[in-house]
């Protein structure tokens, strides 16, 4: 179970990084109209702020707690972007490094939420990874 709980974790990680390649082929066609294309970096961080919202509502945070996992995001980005800066070409050392960006991440998580959140936190997490593929098919 702890296997598939961090598989599921790594999913959410992932699909911050992996919307960021469907958006930069959109972006990449419409980047002839557009005055300045954004940066990956910035996608992710603003998927990052998606799912903070996601996981708000879904899991009926509080104010201070929504603040808390979107530092917790926006800082697990940073340390994706960092880690696949320093490993461009190197699979194995980007996916290590990522398993434990994701491992940190999900401990920070689970000390910003109550036991009962992080408990519909691991539950959730396919229906919160549906809502966000949603919100950003709406883009």
């Amino acid at each position: 179970m702890p296997f598939r709980n961090c598989l599921l974790a790594l999913l959410l990680l992932t699909m911050l990084l992996g919307s960021c390649a469907r958006r930069n082929r959109n972006k990449a066609a419409e980047a002839s109209t557009a005055v300045e294309a954004r940066k990956p970096e910035e996608i992710r961080r603003e998927n990052a702020r998606d799912l903070a919202s996601v996981m708000a509502e879904e899991l009926q945070l509080r104010d201070d707690q929504v603040l808390r996992v979107r530092q917790i995001l926006a800082n697990t980005v940073e340390q994706v972007n960092a880690a696949q800066t320093k490993f461009a070409g190197n699979k194995a050392g980007l996916m290590t490094a990522l398993k434990q960006i994701n491992a940190a991440s999900e401990g920070q998580l689970k000390q910003a939420m109550t036991p009962a959140q992080y408990k519909l936190y691991q539950q959730r997490k396919p229906q919160i990874q549906q809502k966000l593929r949603e919100q950003q098919a709406q883009k």
